[in-house]
């Protein structure tokens, strides 16, 4: 499970347009070749305020920059890596780690620097008991659903530690190609499927990241045609039998929104024997599938393809497994050529908490579209993954100085069942207005999170945060979105 104190992040292709494009003119102006600056946002979760340190490993091993900031208790900050003057020699691709006196959870927010590319692709920062010796990539691809994954691995340990990375190809247990190399404390190496000559012309299966200390890893996949699809999400350190999934979709709204995932055997002997089982919002178990997956290898289950799930479905999903333990990345994309370029990812959670936190939480009512300032709209998912009822869920949205702004309440829900909220549906706090909340995040200055809690004796819940940008400027249909975890802090 994952908690905080001392943040530590990896970020992915830092700062303006560095990384070189690959030889392939097809992909010329591609998600895949477009080069994002990165922002972290991070969120006070303590008492008080928190006296927070950056600081930054660029991959030449050069000496790290670092510097400080303050943040108030509950309070919201952005930090453009791109902006911030302490980092104005600091270009090309690196790491950082944040540390803190006080509590704190961070979102890395990759900005595209391709107006075409609309999708920002998110990622949680990782805390201090998250690295691990051995972490997994659930899904690796090579121009394959014309997609190709870039990922990194940085060293979270207080040494410097040896890698070996390996792919495995989809129902393989034997690896297609294997490296390894040394990382710095604090450093971090990418990777690009696509200039692995060893993983042929394409690729379609995972990786197994094993070390000699902690490590924590990071991915983006996009699309390398004209789709401009982009997600994000974070290598998994530890296998479970179960898996939560609370976003679960089926050709669903106007977007004909469809969810998948990718499930991975973290065994390198044993099968796994896997079952996911797909419930309503009112809790009603609808279908499920099944599929046995050999050691080191992956399966994808798409949920639309489950005998007996509705059109139009929106509900959640549970993953177990009999056998080998699991991870999986859960992913959503729009059935419809039309909104080409939704794509989601997120990964699927192994246990909840009584609390979560939501680093980076948007609302706008009337400035969704892509001419008047390109807002966003934040829409959280949470579901009881406890053995009783959630009693009551209370999610606080805060401002970027740590003010409530709002709360929403919300009835207890069913175990396995799934609710959802906004920013629009709290009811403003004292001295605050709805049309405090219709524009959540962007008033007095940008910055916005919000906390999740259930009041039920021992409950447990999981979120994932989807926030959705326009992408037409003409049909309020049209969007694109990217998820990530809410990250529990007790």
């Amino acid at each position: 499970m994952r908690r905080v104190f001392n943040a530590l992040l990896v970020v992915i292709a830092l700062l303006l347009a560095t990384h070189s494009a690959l030889p392939v003119s097809a992909q010329q102006g591609s998600a895949y070749n477009t080069n994002f600056i990165t922002s972290i946002t991070y969120q006070n979760v303590g008492t008080t305020t928190a006296n927070i340190t950056f600081t930054f490993y660029p991959t030449s091993s050069g000496t790290p920059i670092s510097f400080s900031r303050t943040l108030a208790a509950n309070a919201g900050a952005s930090l453009n890596v791109g902006s911030t003057s302490e980092l104005s020699g600091f270009s090309g691709q690196g790491s950082a780690v944040i540390s803190s006196d006080q509590p704190i959870v961070a979102t890395v927010v990759q900005l595209p620097q391709n107006a075409s590319v609309r999708n920002r692709p998110l990622s949680n920062g990782f805390g201090s008991n998250d690295g691990s010796n051995n972490v997994l990539i659930a899904t690796v691809l090579k121009n394959t659903f014309n997609q190709t994954t870039k990922f990194s691995i940085q060293n979270a340990d207080t040494t410097n530690v040896n890698v070996t990375l390996r792919f495995f190809a989809i129902g393989s247990a034997t690896p297609t190609h294997t490296e390894t190399f040394s990382l710095s404390v604090g450093t971090a190496r990418f990777f690009d499927a696509g200039t692995i000559s060893q993983l042929g012309t394409s690729f379609n299966g995972s990786a197994t990241i094993q070390a000699t200390g902690k490590v924590v890893a990071t991915a983006i996949e996009a699309t390398t045609d004209t789709s401009y699809k982009v997600s994000a999400f974070e290598g998994v350190a530890q296998g479970s039998n179960t898996v939560y999934m609370p976003s679960a979709l089926c050709n669903f709204g106007s977007t004909q929104q469809r969810s998948a995932y990718a499930v991975q055997n973290t065994s390198t002997t044993s099968s796994a024997t896997v079952t996911v089982t797909y419930k309503d919002t009112s809790n009603n178990t609808v279908a499920t599938q099944n599929a046995t997956i050999p050691a080191n290898a992956k399966f994808s289950f798409q949920t639309c393809s489950a005998a007996g799930i509705p059109n139009n479905f929106s509900g959640s999903a549970t993953i177990t497994s009999s056998g080998a333990p699991i991870v999986a990345i859960g992913k959503v994309f729009s059935g419809s050529p039309t909104y080409a370029a939704l794509a989601t990812a997120f990964v699927g959670a192994s246990a909840g908490a009584s609390k979560l936190a939501a680093p980076y939480v948007r609302w706008t009512q009337t400035r969704f579209d892509i001419n008047p300032g390109n807002r966003q709209r934040a829409f959280i998912a949470i579901q009881n993954v406890g053995s009783g009822a959630s009693g009551t869920i209370t999610v606080k949205y805060y401002d970027l100085n740590g003010n409530l702004i709002g709360t929403h309440t919300i009835n207890s829900i069913n175990s396995g069942q799934k609710t959802n909220s906004t920013p629009i549906a709290a009811t403003p706090a004292a001295g605050k207005t709805t049309a405090d909340l219709a524009e959540f995040g962007y008033i007095g200055g940008f910055g916005g999170s919000a906390t999740i809690e259930c009041a039920g004796s021992g409950c447990q819940i999981v979120a994932v945060v989807r926030i959705a940008s326009a992408n037409s400027a003409t049909n309020t249909a049209d969007i694109v979105a990217e998820d990530y975890n809410a990250i529990p802090i007790n």
